[in-house]
């Protein structure tokens, strides 16, 4: 079955998301590595590095993902700003290969205006800046998220995904994490049988479905093709439980780890109760 879990907070320390994710009985987990709302963050520690790996043997569960701040804008037309972001962006690049994570979840960005084309060049560019800025972190791969579109966003069609990993230097190590609410909302409809055949036979066709690692599970408070991001509980929303129900049986997904990123409490049951419901799908 999919491997189920949630973004869950480092409050406290790294290891502390694996203490939140056992309570919830997960299999996978996102994290973000640092205070997402600063740009800055001081250089981890070989304490901070070991206490984490440390839990991690101790959870013993399954993949681990960051998704990086999301101050990031590799798109920026602006030289300045861009420069940050290709720094920023680099730090958590080197990060996740230092607490050996695998995965570093993005979002494509915005093009402020100049509009998509210039904007999936600039991304391309300063993506390929920051991967060789942290080359040393070579293991490490970064999934492009499927996004809303909302406003000048990137990244809500699969031909803007696959243009960018087409073009990009560091190719071999781009893939996709595919977010239910954003895909839904972009004008995916997931919600139907049709609908979700459709979707990942234009995704195979468009971009592999080899590049496909990671999901976001979101149910849409808006309707479809809305552009608006905006995430619900499992079932509560637009999409309702058939698209959840034909995504936790797809055999082709069947060990694809899958975190929920819905709203949540410090007693973490909402949590609890979307993922017992999502496995109450699987047949």
């Amino acid at each position: 079955m999919p491997l189920l879990g949630a973004h869950m907070s480092i409050e406290g320390g790294l290891h502390k998301a694996f203490e939140r994710i056992s309570l919830v009985k997960g299999q996978s987990l996102q994290i973000f590595s640092k205070n997402q709302r600063q740009w800055r963050a001081p250089a981890l520690h070989v304490s901070e590095i070991e206490q984490f790996s440390k839990a991690r043997q101790q959870w013993g569960q399954g993949p681990v993902a960051i998704h990086d701040s999301y101050l990031i804008n590799l798109a920026n037309p602006d030289t300045i700003k861009a420069n940050r972001a290709v720094n920023a962006f680099a730090a958590e690049i080197i990060r996740a290969g230092q607490l050996d994570i695998p995965y570093l979840i993005m979002h494509p960005g915005s093009h402020v205006g100049v509009g998509c084309e210039k904007g999936l060049a600039q991304l391309t560019a300063n993506l390929d800046r920051a991967f060789k800025q942290a080359d040393r972190a070579t293991s490490v791969m970064v999934l492009l998220e499927t996004t809303a579109g909302q406003g000048t966003g990137l990244g809500a069609s699969f031909e803007e995904l696959a243009h960018v990993i087409t073009h990009s230097k560091y190719s071999e190590r781009l893939g996709v994490c595919f977010d239910t609410c954003h895909a839904f909302a972009a004008g995916y409809d997931i919600s139907t049988k049709a609908g979700y055949k459709k979707t990942f036979a234009d995704f195979e066709s468009i971009i592999g479905l080899n590049r496909l690692k990671f999901f976001h599970l979101n149910d849409s408070k808006k309707e479809l093709g809305s552009r608006v991001d905006r995430h619900a509980h499992i079932g509560k929303g637009e999409i309702g439980l058939e698209g959840f129900r034909l995504l936790m049986n797809d055999p082709r997904f069947i060990h694809h780890p899958m975190v929920l990123e819905t709203p949540k409490e410090k007693d973490l049951q909402e949590d609890i109760e979307n993922l017992k419901l999502l496995r109450s799908l699987i047949t």
